[in-house]
C-alpha cells in the first residue's frame, strides 16, 4: 500500500513537471512571438488585409531635334474585377461586354475566376472608362493608365517603334531606350476583410508613380517628311516594292531621317498595310503567317537587310587604289565593253565600251573594266584592309535593334573573278547604313562616325540625365585621298552618270548604282544613289534605294533625281545657301528682274503680258485665302521646276 502511494506521488510529480515545462515553453514562445516577432506578424497581417493595384507610370516623351514631340502619352484606363467584391456578376458581365466590346465568354471567364484581382481590358478610352464608372458596379475597378500616342502616325514608324499593351517598347527607339523611357509604376493600397472585401471608409494609401525620362533625338520631322514624300513619289511612279532613304550628318553621325516606304501607322501597328496584303486573303492566314507579315511590316530594312551595292561601292575601290598609290588621276585605261578575267568575260554596263579614258573619266562613266583593273592592282589583302578600316566587317553601332552584319567571302576564298566582281560592288552584301558610314569617312576627311538618333535624356523637369557620346575610328584614310574623292564624286554629278542629281547653286557629289538582284538574269534590280553636299565641306549625306522598279531602272535615271529633290528642299532648310557660278547665272537666268504691273488685269491679260516678257511657263494656283490655305509657302517652295509661280492676292 505504501508502495502504491509512493508510486502515485511520483507520477503526479512527473505530470506536474511536464505541465510546468510545457507551460514555460508556451509562455516563452508566446513572449517571443509577442515581443521579438510582433513587427513581422503585424506586417503579415497588414499584407493579408491589403490589396495592391498598380498605377501606371507615364512613359517619357520622344522629341525630334527641334523639340517636337514624336511619341507622347494619351490618358486611358485599365478595367479590372475583384471576385470577392462582386455582388451582381451577371450585371457586371453584361455591362463590361457592352461597353468594352468583348465577348461574353472572355468576360465571364475573368469575372468568375476566384482571384484577388483580374484585368479585363487595358488602354480603355477615357469616355468609355467614365461610362463604366457611372454604373457604380461593386467589384469593378477603373484605374488611370497611359497609352502611347504618335502624333505623326506613320512618320518614321520603323525608327520610332511602338509599345505593347503593357506599355513596354516593342521595336525601334521605344525598345532601344526602354530603361530611360519606362518610368516606375505606383500603387494603390486598400484595406480588406479576411474575405477580401474592401473595408468601407478605410483610407487608401498611394505610392505615386514616377514618370519616365524624355529622349531627345537627331531625327528631324521636316526632313523626314521630305524624305518620305520623295520616296513615296518614286515608289508609286515606278511601282517599286519599297524605297529606302537615309539622311545623315557625315561629320558626326547624327541621322536626320530614315525612311522605309511603305511605313505603317504607329497608332494601329497590328493592322497590316495594303502593301502587305497585296494578293493575300486575310481570312485564310494562320496566326503564324500573320505574325510573319507583321514582323516584315515592322522590319527596318535600312539596317536589317543586306544587298549587293553595285556601283556605289566603286567609291570604296577608288579610295583603296588612291591610298595604296596604285593609280593616279592621269592614268589611262581602255574599255572595249568587257574585261577577260581568267575564263570569264565580265561586261561593262556600256556594251559598246567607253574606249580610251583616264581615271577621272572612269569614275564619271562608272566603267566596270576600270574598277576591275583597280581591284587587281590593290589585291585581295589590300582591298580587305580597307573594307576593315571603313567598318564594312562590323555593325555600325546604330542605336536601333536588329542591325545585320555584312556577308563577305573569306579572303582565302577570293580568286581573281571574285575580286573583279567585288571591285564594282557584286558577290558580297552590306546594309545601306554600312555603305553610308563608309562613304561618310571617305568624304569627311577620313573619320568613321557612329550613326545614331539618341542625343540626350532629360528628366520630366528638364534636367539633363545623360548626354550620349559616340566614338569612332580616326584617320582611316588620309585627308589627301578624302579631298581627291570629293572632287571626283562632284565630277560624277556635274559631268557623269549622276548629273540628274545636279542642283544649280549647290555643289553636289555622289555615285549612282544599278545592282542586279539574285538570281542573275531575273530582271530584278535595285536602283540607288549616294550623294552629299556641299561637295567641298559635306554637311549632309544621303542614300536612296529603289527596290525592283518597273520600266527604266538605272540608278542615274531614277534614283539620282530623288536625292536631288530631297536636297532641293532640305539644303536651304539646313542653312546651306545657293551660290551660283557665272555659267549657272547665265544658263538659268538667275538674278533680279523687274516685274510688270499686273494690278487691274484679268488672268488672260496677265498671261499675255508674261508671255510677251518671255517669263516662260506660268502656274496659276488660285486666288486669295484659298491659295494660302492650300499652299502656305506659295511663291517660295511650290513647283520649283516652273519658271514662275503666279500668286494673286
Amino acid at each position: 500500500m505504501a508502495r502504491n502511494k509512493t508510486f502515485n506521488r511520483r507520477n503526479v510529480l512527473i505530470i506536474v513537471i511536464v505541465v510546468l515545462v510545457i507551460a514555460i515553453g508556451l509562455v516563452s514562445r508566446l513572449g517571443y512571438l509577442m515581443i521579438f516577432k510582433s513587427a513581422d506578424y503585424a506586417k503579415r497581417a497588414q499584407e493579408l488585409h491589403e490589396r495592391e493595384r498598380a498605377i501606371k507610370a507615364e512613359r517619357g516623351t520622344i522629341y525630334d531635334r527641334n523639340g517636337i514631340p514624336i511619341a507622347t502619352n494619351k490618358p486611358v484606363s485599365t478595367v479590372s474585377v475583384i471576385h470577392s467584391q462582386i455582388k451582381d456578376p451577371e450585371r457586371v458581365i453584361d455591362v463590361l461586354c457592352e461597353t468594352l466590346g468583348l465577348s461574353e465568354e472572355t468576360v465571364r471567364k475573368r469575372v468568375e475566376k476566384n482571384s484577388s484581382i483580374e484585368r479585363i481590358k487595358s488602354n480603355v478610352e477615357k469616355e468609355i472608362a467614365d461610362k463604366i464608372r457611372e454604373y457604380d458596379l461593386k467589384g469593378v475597378m477603373v484605374d488611370e493608365d497611359y497609352k502611347r500616342y504618335y502624333p505623326y502616325e506613320s512618320l518614321a514608324s520603323k525608327v520610332i517603334g511602338f509599345t505593347g499593351s503593357d506599355n513596354q517598347g516593342i521595336i525601334g527607339l521605344e525598345v532601344q531606350y526602354e530603361n530611360y523611357l519606362k518610368g516606375t509604376d505606383g500603387t494603390i493600397l486598400t484595406l480588406t476583410t479576411a474575405y477580401g472585401v474592401e473595408i468601407p471608409n478605410a483610407a487608401e494609401d498611394r505610392v505615386e508613380p514616377q514618370a519616365g525620362n524624355d529622349l531627345y533625338t537627331s531625327l528631324d520631322v521636316n526632313i523626314q517628311k521630305f524624305a518620305e514624300q520623295a520616296a513615296l513619289k518614286v515608289k508609286e511612279a515606278k511601282n517599286a516594292n519599297n524605297v529606302k532613304i537615309i539622311l545623315m550628318n557625315p561629320q558626326n553621325g547624327e541621322i536626320y531621317a530614315m525612311a522605309n516606304v511603305p511605313e505603317f501607322n504607329l497608332n494601329d501597328p497590328y493592322t497590316l498595310t495594303d502593301n502587305m496584303l497585296k494578293d493575300i486573303d486575310v481570312s485564310s492566314l494562320t496566326s503564324k503567317q500573320k505574325n510573319d507579315l507583321l514582323n516584315n511590316m515592322w522590319r527596318n530594312a535600312c539596317i536589317s537587310d543586306t544587298y549587293e551595292p553595285g556601283s556605289t561601292f566603286k567609291i570604296v575601290t577608288a579610295t583603296a587604289a588612291l591610298e595604296e598609290g596604285v593609280v593616279k588621276l592621269e592614268d589611262r585605261f581602255f574599255c572595249p565593253g568587257y574585261k577577260i578575267v581568267e575564263d570569264r568575260k565580265i561586261r561593262c554596263h556600256k556594251v559598246t565600251g567607253h574606249g580610251s579614258e583616264n581615271f577621272i573619266d572612269g569614275i564619271k562613266n562608272s566603267c566596270n573594266p576600270v574598277f576591275m583593273e583597280l581591284g587587281a592592282r590593290v589585291g585581295v589583302t589590300g582591298m580587305y584592309k580597307y573594307f576593315k578600316q571603313l567598318g564594312l566587317f562590323n555593325r555600325t553601332g546604330v542605336d536601333l535593334p536588329g542591325e545585320a552584319r555584312s556577308i563577305m567571302h573569306k579572303p582565302e576564298n577570293v580568286g581573281a573573278v571574285e575580286l573583279a566582281t567585288m571591285s564594282f560592288g557584286q558577290s558580297f552584301q552590306i546594309t545601306p547604313l554600312q555603305l553610308l558610314v563608309a562613304a561618310s569617312a571617305i568624304v569627311n576627311g577620313g573619320d568613321i562616325v557612329t550613326p545614331h538618333f539618341g542625343v540626350s535624356v532629360k528628366s520630366p523637369e528638364g534636367t539633363t540625365v545623360k548626354t550620349f557620346e559616340y566614338e569612332g575610328a580616326k584617320s582611316v584614310i588620309t585627308k589627301e585621298t578624302s579631298d581627291t574623292m570629293r572632287m571626283l564624286l562632284e565630277a560624277v554629278v556635274s559631268e557623269g552618270t549622276g548629273k540628274r542629281a545636279y542642283l544649280p547653286g549647290f555643289r553636289i557629289g555622289g555615285k549612282t548604282a544599278t545592282s542586279e538582284k539574285l538570281p542573275r538574269r531575273s530582271g530584278r534590280y535595285i536602283s540607288s544613289f549616294i550623294g552629299f553636299a556641299p561637295a567641298d565641306d559635306p554637311k549632309v549625306m544621303a542614300i536612296v534605294l529603289i527596290d525592283e522598279p518597273t520600266g527604266i531602272y538605272y540608278g542615274g535615271t531614277i534614283a539620282a533625281p530623288v536625292i536631288s529633290e530631297v536636297f532641293d528642299n532640305i539644303l536651304p532648310y539646313l542653312g546651306i545657301e545657293a551660290e551660283y557660278n557665272e555659267k549657272e547665272i547665265e544658263e538659268y537666268k538667275i538674278g533680279t528682274i523687274e516685274m510688270p504691273n499686273f494690278v487691274g488685269l484679268s488672268l488672260k491679260e496677265v498671261k499675255e503680258l508674261l508671255k510677251t516678257n518671255e517669263f516662260g511657263e506660268v502656274d496659276y494656283l488660285g486666288e486669295g485665302d484659298t491659295v494660302m490655305e492650300q499652299f502656305p509657302l506659295a511663291g517660295e517652295m511650290i513647283n520649283r521646276n516652273s519658271d514662275l509661280i503666279l500668286y494673286l492676292e
